[in-house]
């Protein structure tokens, strides 16, 4: 089993559960909604998740000032995944985008973009695209693994982005360039509304305990696709190797973290910024790569799993479901949400992901706020 990530040796060891030293928040202003995308038209398909920008463009967001891009990631954090429709962008610009998106939400200064174990060496598309393809899939790519013969239900395919890392996604987006005429819909959950759903003794037990994270099926399936596993540094110094596992808090915080740092007035003294994205807790656990809760017998985890991805499966409310036209464009957190591809069409299908790169997962044991009870719901 790999090594916990453990907190680092300052005075916030009291408040951070998890984490690393190389892989923190980078110090800059807490995000907050300034309003600057208020004046695009926009819609929430549910209460809980998503909203939607039916005009917005990536090209013109490229042009845009930092304070825009600020808010547009407040707004995917919060709202959990955000849909861009028609998008005329090539994947060098998606790549610019999300760099720049993560930046300025304050990703460590360690952190770039993910480099998939799978992607081939030398691809035209450069390291850092991830083709997400239906003919891939075919072949043994992606969780396709979760519904052949171990299963028939196609919501063991629920999964958040890369969390065998240990530094896992923040951000990630996927254009769909090519779709059939019905089908191929994707869903996303809200792990802040799963979160809130949980009563207090539960919550308080599950925010004391780790859970492996295990993708050792890609090597299998860089085998059967005929490619050598990427075995470099796949975005940060700390994904490297052939080992995919990785042990991160079952729950999480959203990128809020107490600095400490130096002010100086009359007199030079210490004081606590706090880093946040949104500060929220959510559920740190998914089907396609949590294999086990630690601390606790084999029995008591896959009860606790069991339970925990029922509660993303069978709360429809608690998630969006969202219908690819061409060249739509959905940006989403993966610290917060989980997704599931609809494996129900035939015809090719097939789009490119970049994966942004975020903070060791860590659970702000003061600080780390419910959603519902931050925003009065």
């Amino acid at each position: 089993m790999p090594s916990a990530i453990t907190s680092t040796s300052s005075q916030t060891d009291a408040t951070i559960f998890g984490g690393h030293d190389i892989a923190r928040p980078q110090l800059t202003k807490p995000l907050s909604d300034s309003g600057s995308l208020q004046q695009y038209s926009h819609d929430d398909p549910t209460p809980a998740i998503g909203r939607e920008f039916p005009t917005l463009q990536i090209r013109d967001l490229l042009k845009a000032d930092d304070q825009l891009f600020r808010d547009l990631a407040y707004t995917i954090s919060s709202r959990g995944v955000v849909f861009l429709r028609n998008q005329d962008v090539t994947p060098n610009e998606l790549k610019d985008f999300m760099l720049r998106l993560t930046t300025l939400a304050g990703c460590p200064s360690t952190s770039g973009l993910h480099v998939h174990p799978l992607t081939e060496e030398g691809s035209e598309l450069g390291d850092q695209i991830s083709v997400i393809s239906s003919e891939k899939q075919k072949k043994g790519g992606g969780l396709t693994h979760q519904l052949s013969d171990v299963s028939r239900y196609a919501s063991n395919a629920w999964h958040s982005d890369i969390t065998f890392e240990p530094v896992p996604s923040d951000y990630a987006m996927l254009k769909i360039h090519t779709l059939p005429v019905t089908g191929g819909d994707t869903l996303w959950a809200s792990g802040y509304e799963v979160y809130d759903r949980l009563s207090e003794p539960m919550r308080e037990m599950l925010k004391k305990l780790t859970a492996t994270h295990d993708a050792k099926f890609f090597l299998d399936e860089a085998r059967n696709l005929g490619n050598p596993l990427r075995e470099c540094e796949r975005g940060s110094p700390l994904n490297k190797g052939a080992e995919l596992a990785a042990v991160h808090p079952v729950i999480r915080t959203n990128r809020e973290f107490p600095h400490l740092c130096l002010c100086t007035s009359l007199r030079v003294k210490l004081t606590f910024m706090v880093i946040a994205v949104t500060g929220w807790n959510s559920v740190y656990v998914n089907k396609g790569f949590t294999k086990r809760i630690n601390g606790v017998t084999k029995d008591e985890s896959d009860i606790l799993l069991k339970y925990l991805f029922n509660m993303v499966t069978q709360n429809h409310d608690a998630q969006v479901r969202f219908r690819w036209s061409k060249n739509d464009v959905a940006i989403w957190d993966n610290r917060s949400t989980w997704h599931c591809a609809t494996y129900d069409y035939n015809d090719p299908r097939a789009g490119d992901r970049v994966c942004s790169l975020g903070e060791a997962p860590y659970l702000d044991v003061q600080g780390g706020k419910s959603r519902k009870e931050e925003l009065g719901l």
